[in-house]
């Protein structure tokens, strides 16, 4: 028998052994809301307050009620529930207790949660429901964590939502030259990008930084290998006794400036990773094996390095990438025009020794434009990444003033730079092997 189209849409379609039965949809989307109400109000009975697990149920049904009856009955069931929360709130007040602020919004959204869910949605309830739950459980870390922030890293997470959401929407999203160098939204999403990969570093390393030279010097690296390496020499030269923890930090931050700048290339160009992920991985593992080497002196206990790192991020420090980037990038497009291959890896090159994440970067994008191969984006890649970490022997050798940590950098870091030219020569033909593999695979599942 035909069931009529009223009941018929009750149905869902993922149970179709039953379609002679019109209820189980209004069921299911009721035992949805009262579950998700009972979740939410599980935490705030376990914290005592008046409006626990049973009244977050019952705002969740009848907010599922109302969505089931249409429109101006989700307009009524809210209407009903404003008294019903001054109520709460005043019989707070007299028991000498602070309004009921929390636990009146949360009842709020889950009468909301119910209305969906009587509507027929299943997703947003869900996810919202389990991110109004998580924010009331979570009370204690996340006031730790905000009184804990300084204004200073408050205005730099302002100042990277405005980059990000404000005036990156508002870029040409094309080239603005006749050259066709330069386009805004390139630029700056790369600012952006590393920019957040910074500012989630300095959270790290103001979280973990101060529990030893293994997690400070590696995440210090991932912020900024130079300044890491440039405290460390520090250091040492008005302790001589810290060369070993000087040296082990500055093969991590090495080790933690080549996984950024892998990531950072597999983020903007993928296929570049098949010619730089054997050499950037070979040099990880090295620069880590130096680092990880026994000490000579396993008794001997040194305090943990602190590294006086600026802002998480700032204007300046955003200008300056994008410049960094640019220039980078109008040269590197240059040099491919007037030499080719050979003239972009002479640009990544020298951009490494001033930063090797825009040099990185810029190889990447000029990739994903279709500006260079992707087998030279990754070649660039590495010598960027090789520029970057033979930066740290001069920094070491003139900041520090130590013959002995001096010796162990230069043939660490030479060793590093080795392998990865090495690996690049190498890998070259087994890159083109990897990369056509993948591209008969891709076409063969077409």
């Amino acid at each position: 028998m035909e069931i009529p189209g009223p009941r018929r849409a009750l149905i869902p379609d993922t149970f179709p052994g039953v379609p002679s039965w019109p209820y189980l949809g209004t069921l299911i989307r009721i035992a949805l809301a009262i579950g998700l109400g009972l979740f939410v109000g599980l935490e705030r009975e376990r914290r005592g307050k008046e409006a626990g697990v049973r009244t977050f149920a019952f705002a969740a049904t009848a907010g599922c009620v109302g969505g089931l009856l249409g429109d101006p009955y989700c307009y009524i069931i809210l209407g009903l529930l404003t008294p019903f929360i001054v109520f709460l709130n005043i019989h707070s007040l007299q028991k000498d207790s602070d309004t009921e602020m929390t636990t009146s919004i949360a009842l709020l959204l889950t009468v909301l949660l119910g209305i969906l869910c009587g509507k027929g949605h299943t997703f947003t309830p869900v996810a919202v429901g389990l991110a109004t739950a998580g924010l009331l459980a979570w009370k204690q870390p996340l006031a730790g964590f905000s009184i804990g922030i300084t204004e200073n890293e408050l205005r730099s997470a302002i100042l990277l939502g405005i980059l990000a959401f404000v005036i990156y929407p508002v870029l040409p999203s094309r080239t603005v030259d006749p050259w066709d160098l330069v386009e805004p939204r390139t630029v700056w999403i790369t600012v952006i990008l590393i920019a957040a990969i910074g500012f989630g570093n300095y959270v790290l390393l103001k979280s973990f930084g101060s529990r030893g030279v293994s997690i400070a010097g590696f995440l210090a690296g991932l912020v900024n290998s130079t300044v890491a390496v440039t405290e460390l020499a520090d250091r040492t030269r008005s302790d001589p006794s810290l060369s070993e923890v000087a040296f082990r930090g500055t093969m991590l931050a090495t080790s933690a400036m080549l996984l950024r700048n892998a990531v950072l290339l597999a983020i903007l160009s993928p296929a570049a990773l098949y010619t730089a992920g054997l050499p950037m991985a070979a040099m990880f593992a090295v620069s880590s094996v130096w680092a990880v080497a026994p000490r000579k002196n396993p008794t001997e206990e040194a305090a943990p390095p602190t590294f006086h790192l600026d802002s998480p991020f700032s204007l300046q420090q955003a200008l300056k990438f994008g410049l960094i980037f640019l220039l980078l990038s109008i040269f590197g497009t240059l040099s491919i025009r007037a030499l080719g291959s050979a003239g972009f890896f002479t640009v990544s090159a020298i951009g490494g020794l001033v930063s090797s994440a825009s040099a990185v970067a810029s190889a990447g994008q000029l990739a994903a434009h279709h500006q260079l191969t992707d087998m030279s984006a990754g070649i660039g890649a590495v010598l960027a990444s090789v520029a970057s970490a033979a930066v740290g022997i001069p920094i070491v050798t003139r900041v520090g003033r130590n013959k002995f940590l001096s010796r162990r950098v230069c043939i660490a870091v030479a060793l590093v730079a080795l392998t990865g030219i090495g690996c690049a020569t190498v890998s070259r033909p087994f890159a083109v092997w990897l990369q056509s593999s993948v591209q008969r695979g891709g076409q063969s599942r077409i």
